[in-house]
């Protein structure tokens, strides 16, 4: 069976499509092969590929970021940048979080340090690099916060510590985000190996 690119489902690959054999050829044939435990249930699909499209892969499942769109917070698709094996996230949707959060940090309200973003659902846990999934945190509280998933964060002694100077809003806010973590997309990290 054939397809064309156009058909193939790009940004899949490296989440619900996965690396499973290779295919080496010679002498007027071609070899494909299934790693041990994959496959062999599957029939094969030719897509069929120029340059450009070989280019689209060879980013999409090697590299870097998957394009998706997302929905803002007015209902507008948007398109962010989600990595499947780096943390880098694209600067437009740091900024936007950064201004979100009017450039202070979401847990302690400090706002003479430099910035960084946290995930609300953690990256580890599939937690998407949205706008929506990241609030703007200071060094030090994103680093206290570590893997604690977010309900157990805004219980934890550390937040109620440094959250003492917030204002009455962000801390709304802050709780208010609990609400959300069932709607926040998740993204399942798969261990090709």
């Amino acid at each position: 069976m054939k397809i064309k690119f156009s058909d193939f489902k790009l940004d899949a690959v490296g989440q619900e499509i996965q690396l499973v054999g290779g295919i080496w050829a010679g002498n007027g044939q071609a070899f494909l092969c299934y790693f041990p435990e994959y496959g062999h249930e599957h029939e094969p699909i030719v897509v069929e590929m120029d340059e450009h499209d070989w280019a689209a892969l060879i980013r999409q499942s090697d590299a870097v970021e998957t394009e998706v769109l997302a929905r803002a917070e007015n209902g507008e698709l948007i398109k962010i940048v989600a990595r499947k094996c780096e943390r880098n996230i694209d600067q437009s949707v740091t900024w936007t979080v950064f201004r979100r959060d009017q450039f202070t940090c979401r847990y302690c309200g400090n706002d003479t340090v430099p910035l960084t973003v946290d995930h609300i659902v953690l990256w580890e846990e599939g937690g998407p690099s949205s706008q929506e999934n990241l609030v703007a945190a200071c060094r030090r509280c994103n680093k206290a916060r570590g893997r604690t998933p977010y309900t157990l964060w805004l219980q934890s002694d550390y937040y109620k510590k440094v959250s003492g100077g917030l204002g009455p809003l962000v801390r709304t806010k802050n709780f208010a985000l609990l609400t959300t973590l069932d709607k926040i997309p998740r993204r399942i990290h798969v261990r090709s190996r």
